[in-house]
């Protein structure tokens, strides 16, 4: 179905106020993203009839529309070229309207800048990681014995596959580094040297830095012995969020002080050099083991929460993810993963944050089968599509949160689904695509339990939709 984006960009401008309200704007997957200048003079109602409008929402100090994948990148550009606006990136508005929000959004939307960018890469590793799980997994395809053993011919490719797979979470401070510099405004490429510095093979990789703490095998703790004076341990930081995201933000800092001093004539051979050696020397003597012991800090009291009262965490979880969402704040999630994977092996929180994207979904598809409006039927099937794939901002912002009862659905399907799989400890060795091919990324003992959380997440949302938009009479539904 073709669409007149000149005309719904029209229209969405006029509905926020017109061309002179708009101050800035961007995009992402979905959203447009918009700084006002008065967000009450949006017209929300008439907005929220648009076609292609799913939803929209205050938040941040952003206005944003709910436009969806591959369409919202036409309404921007038809946006841009009917306002003149000059192109920008979500990192520039935010930063932009930095004054508009308090400490923790500012500590989130860091977070965000930080980890979006690098998200493919690591989606990537962790499909491949579970593709290689499956293979090596005993049982789970023939009795008894893996596939590796049945078929020895895969080995090569199973090895392939591994490397690739772990590429991406190998060299995670590199892939940190350069994000987090580039957010901090430092230079992107002494962010990866930094970051590839932390995990230098000269360093104890993890595995060996915990046998040398338990006094396992012969080998001691190595050192760095500056001048007799000061000893530095010889400790990498593989899979460690914390250590090169501090190191990254105080590497910045130098470095911008050293531009505004150093002359221009001698920069180059000054202000990197200066600037990779005291940070390198703060990242391994300081910043490196505090964050390191912080980070088993804030892992530990997160497994210990669902170790003690799993019900009680997951059901949490469940109910709070899909709220966090609309926030924004779902995105300090990511760090708390991939810290529990370098500590832990793997990660019990990926695995609901699937469930509550499936409940989303699925309250869409309710929505879908029980409606007989065409507009909304339409919306509700290729919402609950993209939200099967991970992506819930059309199914929630243009769906469930409208009508409310399908949202709330959705949290209690996202609530049981949660607690079915804290109750079974399941865990992922990676991060994967939040939605249906979710179980690839799932280590492959845990897999028949996680379907099972599938199965409630999908049909309990749907169910409750369909109850309830029998017993709650509302224009365009059926009503018994």
């Amino acid at each position: 179905m073709s669409h007149d984006y000149s005309a719904i960009a029209r229209d969405v401008l006029q509905s926020l106020g017109g061309v002179d309200n708009v101050e800035q704007a961007a995009h992402c997957v979905t959203r447009l993203r918009l700084s006002l200048k008065d967000p009450k003079k949006v017209d929300v109602a008439t907005l929220n009839q648009i076609d292609l409008v799913k939803g929209s929402f205050f938040t941040a100090g952003l206005y944003q529309v709910v436009i969806g994948p591959g369409d919202v990148e036409k309404v921007y550009a038809a946006l841009r070229e009917q306002t003149g606006l000059a192109a920008m990136t979500i990192a520039d508005l935010k930063q932009q309207s930095a004054t508009k929000i308090n400490g923790m959004q500012r500590l989130v939307r860091i977070l965000s800048d930080v980890f979006m960018p690098i998200l493919p890469a690591l989606i990537i590793a962790g499909l491949l990681m579970g593709v290689n799980n499956l293979i090596g997994a005993k049982g789970m395809f023939i009795e008894g014995v893996t596939l590796l053993e049945a078929y020895p011919a895969l080995d090569g490719v199973w090895s392939l596959i591994n490397l690739m797979a772990n590429t991406s979470f190998v060299f995670l401070p590199a892939l940190v580094g350069w994000s987090a510099a580039k957010r901090f405004g430092g230079s992107e490429i002494l962010g990866i040297v930094l970051g590839l510095m932390l995990v230098h093979p000269d360093l104890l990789n993890a595995w060996n830095y915990g046998k040398v703490v338990a006094g396992l095998g012969d080998q001691g703790m190595p050192y760095f012995d500056i001048f007799g004076w000061f000893k530095i341990e010889k400790v990498g930081y593989q899979g460690q969020i914390l250590p090169i995201l501090l190191a990254a933000y105080v590497m910045s800092v130098i470095e911008k002080w050293l531009r505004a001093r150093v002359p221009n004539a001698i920069q180059l051979l000054v202000v990197p050099i200066t600037t990779i050696v005291i940070t390198g020397v703060l990242a391994l003597a300081l910043i490196g083991p505090v964050t390191r012991h912080l980070g088993i800090l804030i892992t530990e009291g997160v497994v210990t929460l669902f170790d003690f009262a799993p019900l009680i965490g997951g059901a949490i979880f469940g109910v709070l993810f899909a709220p966090l969402v609309i926030t924004g704040m779902h995105h300090m999630f990511l760090g708390v993963d991939l810290q529990l994977i370098s500590t832990h092996g793997g990660t019990f929180i990926w695995p609901m944050i699937v469930m509550s994207n499936l409940a989303q979904g699925s309250a869409a598809l309710g929505v879908f089968y029980m409606t007989r409006n065409v507009r909304d039927k339409s919306m509700a099937s290729t919402s609950a599509i993209s939200a099967y794939f991970g992506i819930t901002e059309p199914a929630m912002f243009g769906i469930n949160l409208r009508y409310k009862f399908p949202f709330y659905a959705a949290l209690i399907g996202s609530a049981m689904g949660c607690i079915f799989l804290s109750l079974n400890k399941v865990q992922s060795s990676a991060i994967g695509v939040g939605g249906l091919p979710g179980f690839i990324s799932i280590m492959p003992q845990y897999i028949p339990v996680f379907i099972v959380g599938m199965v409630i997440a999908i049909a309990v949302p749907f169910l409750l939709t369909c109850a309830l938009s029998v017993k709650i009479v509302r224009p365009g539904y059926r009503v018994a």
